[in-house]
């Protein structure tokens, strides 16, 4: 987070670094706009910039600070690895040594001043990177990267001594890659291998491995950007970067915290206006990971519901392990956009197909039923018996002509067909090689999607080995499971990007006329009363019901008037949190002679629990309707947030809420509400109307612009709850707690 504990730039010195360290602005963004400085309501950038890494990744120079050749010494095998990597890159490499005149027999610098030129890489290998910035800022180097260990994610001490050396990176101008990173980004990637690649970036390098090893497999990985610690640059960076990168087909990221929520919206926002997919691990789903994330990188981890909630409005894919980190990745980097979202089964087996379509089915996947035409077509092939509506059963593969690789083209020129998907169990031979056979081949003439799915332990088949992994144009799985979570991944970042538009283009910029006199209701450090809750509301055009407060019974009973009977009465005060647990609601009051009794008693309970009031509240009593929670909090990370779920009394036993993340829009609201389980209330059920779905969305973002313009002055709104009357009557908040900071 910016300006937090461990150590990370604030929000002015990184719009500092931006202007200072050369960042792209790649001129107009895909919607024509220019790309350029700009700040939302809340004073957060709508806009950033793409660093300029293609000298950290393919430098002309580098300088290699504490390098050594003496055996047995840790920094003689970093130096021996750099100088093969800048052999391969095709990069000057200098030694940095004090006292040693060479290192391997290239000459050495004694110092950074002593350079002979002015390098773009400096990699350091030293203890205390700090005095060698300051060094290279008067050299005018461009990056660095600091390996050194013992600063954020050691505790106080490390966080500060973190918080100096990225004051320092800040001042210099030179862009820090760590501390506490690795090598990953100077392994021996293959040159051989064509296609689109995967782009990788890890907090931690080991949890890298998997998808670097996927080039064992034939498949192109192009960087590998392990960020550390993060005192400079983060993952928000890498994303962007990567996706300008013409090469790239997916980016793949193991996150244990992110450094800025805002940085990170703006990074996977211009990877989703590009339409290359993000797929990631984020550690902190339980309180045990985000425990062990923090004392690994000194990160916040951020609240995982509001994660969750920003990576799937802006279309990152979040996945769970490692193994399907690589395997969507896989897919989504290879796979060209389908023609159609329907997925066929295809499988030597009935048990073996009605197994995996059941999983499919259950995965969210839409298996079509063939038409008749074309199930009367596989026919010709397959046997009357056997089911081919799908899944598919051809009881064997056959063999010995071509009328496999008929049933299979078959299947793929279906219009309703954008998937096919083969679980072959386990190696059958030769029907199992004919059959993976006749798969490549026709994948090699459909811009349809094939996966199949290699179910042998061993996985030294020739049939898999060979043909299987030769082929650029068949996707290969081990597990059914992670065909399945990567097939719903490909069809879903490919239906979002189709439909994507950005709420940065639409978010407000300039404060509304609501502002000022929401403003003027707020008491700093103080909660609010519903009574001035409500209004706050109502500044917002948020509707509320008919209400007066009032402080005698008389009052209490002119006002019952005025609204109009039946009412409601509540007590109303600053410190009342639950009113119905103590007993200070009345409802469907009908006469003035309930008025005055329901107001002695709201008195004389609020008197004996000692709570002070500011008076009584005298409300219109408001039609059935379906109740729904509406609030603001804050996020250490994101910073303002809206929720909103299924309300009343039992809000904290159902917990079924959804979060959005400002800047969002109406689309991204339907979105959340759409995931709620409880959404099948809101259109109508057991005989009850559909409700107000369009005006809790108004309410929706209109407490969205309300957030975003109070910015930390609110520190919490509640509303529930909100009722949603049937469609094309409106919503109105019955209740309301709001809290300044």
């Amino acid at each position: 987070m910016l300006g937090s504990t461990h150590g990370t730039l604030t929000t002015d010195s990184r719009r500092a670094r931006v202007l200072a360290c050369g960042e792209q602005h790649p001129g107009p963004a895909v919607d024509g706009r220019a790309d350029t400085p700009g700040l939302d309501v809340s004073g957060r950038p709508l806009h950033a910039g793409v660093p300029d890494l293609d000298r950290l990744f393919r430098p002309e120079s580098v300088a290699v600070i504490g390098a050594s050749d003496a055996e047995g010494r840790p920094n003689t095998g970093i130096t021996r690895q750099l100088i093969a990597w800048a052999e391969r890159v095709g990069a000057r490499l200098h030694p940095v040594h004090p006292v040693r005149p060479a290192v391997f027999g290239i000459p050495c610098a004694p110092s950074v001043a002593a350079l002979p030129e002015q390098v773009d890489l400096a990699v350091l290998l030293v203890a205390d990177p700090l005095p060698v910035i300051e060094e290279l800022a008067e050299a005018k180097a461009r990056f660095a990267v600091a390996f050194a260990s013992g600063f954020a994610e050691t505790g106080e001490d490390g966080a500060a001594a973190q918080e100096r050396l990225a004051a320092a990176v800040a001042r210099s101008g030179v862009r820090l890659l760590g501390p506490n990173t690795n090598l990953n980004a100077f392994e021996e990637f293959r040159e051989d291998l064509d296609g689109p690649a995967i782009a990788l970036i890890t907090q931690s390098g080991h949890q890298g491995r998997p998808v670097f090893a996927l080039q064992d497999l034939g498949i192109r990985v192009s960087h590998w950007a392990p960020t550390g610690n993060e005192a400079d640059l983060e993952a928000a960076d890498f994303i962007a970067y990567f996706a300008e990168r013409p090469e790239v087909g997916a980016i793949a990221a193991y996150v244990e915290g992110l450094k800025d929520g805002r940085s990170f919206l703006l990074a996977a926002d211009r990877a989703a206006r590009r339409g290359v997919p993000v797929v990631a691990v984020k550690v902190g789903r339980t309180a045990t990971g985000a425990r062990t994330a923090a004392s690994h990188t000194g990160k916040l981890t951020g609240a995982d519901a509001v994660v969750d909630a920003a990576m799937r409005q802006y279309g990152v894919i979040r996945v769970d392990g490692l193994d399907e980190l690589q395997d969507t990745a896989m897919l989504l980097a290879r796979a060209r956009p389908p023609r159609a979202d329907g997925v066929v089964v295809y499988s030597i087996s009935g048990g073996t197909g009605a197994h995996v379509a059941d999983l499919a089915t259950a995965a969210g996947l839409r298996l079509p039923v063939l038409s008749a035409t074309k199930q009367a077509e596989l026919h010709q092939w397959i046997p009357g018996y056997l089911g081919v509506a799908n899944p598919v059963d051809n009881g064997g593969h056959p063999v010995g002509d071509e009328r496999g690789r008929k049933i299979i083209d078959a299947l793929l020129d279906d219009p309703a067909v954008g998937v096919l998907i083969c679980p072959i169990a386990g190696p059958f031979p030769p029907l199992s090689d004919r059959l993976v056979r006749d798969l490549v081949d026709a994948a090699e003439r459909t811009d349809k999607t094939v996966c199949v799915v290699w179910g042998s332990p061993a996985g030294t088949e020739p049939a898999y080995r060979e043909v299987l992994l030769g082929s650029s144009r068949v996707a290969t799985f081990r597990t059914v499971g992670n065909c399945l979570t990567a097939v719903r991944a490909y069809l879903g970042h490919h239906r979002f990007v189709r439909d994507y538009r950005s709420p940065f283009d639409t978010a407000a910029r300039t404060p509304s006329p609501s502002h000022r006199k929401a403003r003027e209701l707020l008491r700093p450090g103080r909660q609010l009363s519903e009574h001035a809750a409500k209004q706050l509301l109502r500044a917002y055009g948020i509707r509320v019901p008919r209400e007066q407060l009032v402080t005698s019974a008389a009052a209490a009973v002119r006002a019952a008037g005025l609204v109009g009977y039946p009412v409601v009465m509540k007590a109303s005060g600053a410190r009342l949190a639950h009113k119905t647990e103590l007993g200070l609601v009345k409802v469907g009051l009908t006469s003035a002679a309930q008025v005055r009794d329901a107001y002695r008693e709201l008195t004389d309970i609020a008197r004996h629990e000692g709570v002070p009031l500011d008076g009584v509240l005298v409300c219109q009593m408001v039609g059935q309707g379906v109740e729904m929670v509406v609030g603001v909090t804050h996020d250490d990370l994101f910073g303002p947030t809206v929720t909103v779920g299924l309300g009343g009394v039992l809000v904290e036993v159902l917990r079924d809420t959804a979060v959005c993340v400002p800047p969002f829009g109406e689309e991204q609201a339907r979105d959340a509400l759409a995931g709620l389980r409880g959404r099948a209330l809101l259109d109508g059920v057991r005989g009850r109307p559909p409700a107000d779905l369009d005006a809790l969305v108004e309410v929706v973002l209109r407490v969205q612009r309300m957030a975003l313009e109070l910015g930390d002055d609110l520190a919490e709104l509640d509303v529930n709850p909100l009722m949603v009357l049937p469609r094309g009557q409106g919503a109105v908040a019955l209740d309301a707690l709001a809290v300044c900071r």
